[in-house]
């Protein structure tokens, strides 16, 4: 007896690899973008506070 494996079998599994594979890089693109946004903000806000900031007593 010989095992004919359907190729459709295969097609399935190859289409969820590349969905999850995709998926995984659209969100680490999207930590990425908020991540940068963060420390813009950040800056920004550092900036727009001045450079007498760090003089004052806590």
């Amino acid at each position: 007896m010989t095992m004919v494996q359907d190729s459709r079998d295969d097609a399935p599994q190859e289409q969820d690899e590349t969905f999850f594979k995709r998926r995984r890089a659209r969100s680490i693109a999207i930590a990425l973008v908020l991540a940068g946004m963060v420390v813009l903000f950040y800056v920004v806000t550092l900036v727009k506070m001045g450079a007498g900031l760090f003089d004052r007593p806590l």
